[in-house]
């Protein structure tokens, strides 16, 4: 799906929520190191692709990686993991419990 000019690979609506994690405020899309593409979740990397998730490294958290599905808006990793409440363009809220996946995406 197309959401605010990027392609959104597993994506419902146009805020990047999927059938996995479809509340009012899971609205960020993730792009993968491995592919380069926009998922909204690992789930939906899974099911759209064959390959294992690479996650981002240390060094790499200045690359715009996290797409605001509220304003279209694209945050570094740091930006995401320091305002990972809500879009610091926007401020739209984002779901907090996504703090539990970071270690899928992201070294730590």
């Amino acid at each position: 799906m197309l959401v605010h000019g990027k392609n959104v690979f597993g994506s419902i609506d146009q805020e990047t929520r999927c059938s996995h994690y479809n509340t009012e405020v899971d609205r960020i899309a993730i792009k993968y190191k491995c592919c380069k593409e926009y998922y909204p979740c690992y789930k939906c990397h899974e099911e759209h692709t064959s390959h294992t998730i690479e996650k981002w490294a240390k060094d790499e958290r200045d690359t715009k990686a996290i797409l605001c599905g509220s304003c279209g808006d694209e945050l570094t990793i740091r930006e995401y993991m320091n305002h990972g409440t809500h879009c610091p363009k926007c401020n739209a809220q984002f779901n907090i419990n996504c703090r539990m996946h970071y270690h899928l995406y992201f070294d730590l």
